[in-house]
């Protein structure tokens, strides 16, 4: 069995969820997902600036990347985990640890 997907798949399970959170329709759904592909893209070559809403309902901005971790932070050695679409994880540059968010409160990515 192959466990890597392509990106469409990715797509497609991060638009899944936030359309049964019952946020948005199937449309806004599908642009937010492949939001959510570019900013994980983006972040695996550097830092990125982008907003969401945290569970209190005001607005965070924050600068994430998921290149040259910390030596350490990733390390765990031979177990795999399924992926979670419901939310991202990213190294917070300001914060110098992992946080995360809920993929259906993702407001955008700064240009």
């Amino acid at each position: 069995m192959n466990t890597t997907s392509s990106y469409r798949v990715r797509v497609m399970n991060y638009a899944h969820h936030i359309y049964v959170s019952g946020v948005t329709n199937w449309s806004e759904a599908l642009k937010k997902a492949w939001t959510l592909y570019r900013l994980a893209k983006g972040m695996r070559k550097g830092v990125v600036k982008f907003y969401f809403e945290k569970v209190d309902g005001s607005a965070r901005v924050a600068y994430g990347t998921l290149c040259n971790l910390p030596a350490g932070v990733t390390s765990r050695r031979s177990a795999t985990k399924k992926p979670n679409f419901g939310t991202m994880c990213y190294w917070d540059t300001k914060k110098n640890a992992f946080r995360s968010f809920r993929v259906e409160n993702f407001i955008a990515m700064a240009v």
